[in-house]
């Protein structure tokens, strides 16, 4: 006899559509995003429709309690395990009010997919100490599931790096079966805390795909804004950075780290790109303190300059490239302005051209991840232990 919620995802799965939420918690600590998706078909043939999608934000009381524990490598056991189960539940009830905001019964819904809160990452190649590749997503699926009454496909990242990943980047799983464009070489481009990128190549070859982190997007420009700007989270508009000019001593001292000599794919995170950071390379480059609007302005150009960098390095300065911005460094018109001049010939657009808004994007594509877990099947990638074949995630039901 097969058990009932076995039988109900059996069901979801043999369906010519689901309903699945897609859930986003970055390092930023903004807010969590649900998006609410109606996935048709799966591998190539994956459709999905975004029926609703918001931000809830987090009150400054629910980031204080992640911090607690947020990339440090020294932190109270408690303080972690507490986190991992009061995450799961207080989603649940963010997903719960959102729903009856949108008139949408949980018994709609066929599953929810959770990032979950990543609070350390800890890939071997940039961890000093690290023996194996590990990361931890807070956030427990069995709360999740239990709070919302809805199956709950969670903890993506372990089967990535139990298969020779590093957790990270898991973007080129949706990104290629979303995005991928015959006849167009494409880059899916996300600026979130840290900067990652997908390279569809317009063969449509899954083995030529790159996909790969980038170092710092946004996270270093939040950190010094929240650091010497108390109360405010980042650099709207770019209106500090806009004020001062670029430090080259110090952008210099800032891209010495080992991490860009890595080959790709590689991944990395604020355990790393910190204000200790930032201090670091600031003694390193002997030029004495400087003026914050330089400091933000220097670490503007150095996102930008790592991004196109990488990019660079992938695409080999073709300009047949069509590049889709998404992520909270989408709305910096000083770094994309840099980006943009770094280059030139390149073609450029919002994701919302492709039906999905760029805030939108890293919640629909686990739903996505979700949607193969349930009824799909591996992709191969060619011969690259870092983006093994492999569909991910962990489910856990309500009862």
């Amino acid at each position: 006899m097969v058990s009932k919620n076995l039988l109900k995802l059996y069901r979801s799965a043999s369906m010519k559509s689901r309903l699945i939420i897609g859930l986003m918690s970055g390092t930023s600590l903004d807010g969590l995003d649900i998006a609410l998706c109606k996935i048709t078909g799966n591998g190539s043939y994956t459709q999905v429709k975004l029926r609703k999608f918001t931000t809830v934000p987090y009150s400054r009381s629910f980031k204080s309690r992640v911090k607690e524990v947020f990339a440090k490598s020294h932190i109270s056991f408690m303080s972690l395990t507490e986190l991992n189960s009061w995450l799961g539940l207080t989603h649940g009830l963010m997903i719960l009010k959102t729903l009856k905001k949108w008139k949408v019964s949980p018994n709609q819904v066929d599953v929810i997919a959770s990032h979950g809160q990543t609070v350390f990452h800890s890939p071997k190649s940039t961890t000093p100490g690290a023996t194996v590749n590990s990361t931890f997503q807070a956030g427990d699926g069995d709360h999740l599931s239990v709070t919302t009454g809805i199956p709950v496909i969670s903890d993506f990242r372990q089967k990535h790096i139990a298969r020779g990943g590093e957790g990270a980047p898991l973007a080129v799983y949706g990104d290629y079966l979303l995005f991928s464009k015959k006849g167009e070489n494409r880059i899916m481009l996300n600026i979130g805390g840290i900067g990652n990128f997908t390279y569809l190549p317009a063969s449509g070859n899954a083995s030529k795909v790159w996909v790969t982190d980038t170092g710092t997007g946004n996270t270093l420009i939040d950190q010094a804004v929240q650091h010497y700007f108390p109360g405010r989270n980042f650099d709207r508009d770019s209106s500090l950075a806009k004020k001062g000019k670029v430090n080259f001593d110090l952008l210099k001292a800032l891209m010495a780290h080992p991490f860009f000599k890595l080959p790709f794919p590689k991944t990395s995170g604020p355990e790393l790109f910190n204000l200790s950071y930032i201090n670091k390379a600031v003694e390193r480059s002997g030029i004495g303190q400087i003026i914050t609007e330089d400091l933000l302005a220097t670490l503007t150009r150095f996102s930008a300059d790592t991004i196109t960098g990488s990019i660079v390095k992938v695409t080999r300065r073709s300009s047949a490239i069509h590049i889709y911005v998404s992520g909270g460094g989408a709305h910096n018109p000083l770094l994309l302005g840099w980006i943009k001049d770094k280059l030139p010939g390149t073609h450029f657009h919002s994701m919302n051209e492709l039906g999905i808004p760029g805030d939108a994007k890293e919640a629909v594509l686990f739903a996505v991840l979700a949607n193969e877990t349930l009824c799909g099947t591996k992709i191969n990638f060619g011969k690259r232990s870092k983006i093994p074949a492999v569909t991910l995630g962990k489910i856990s039901f309500p009862e």
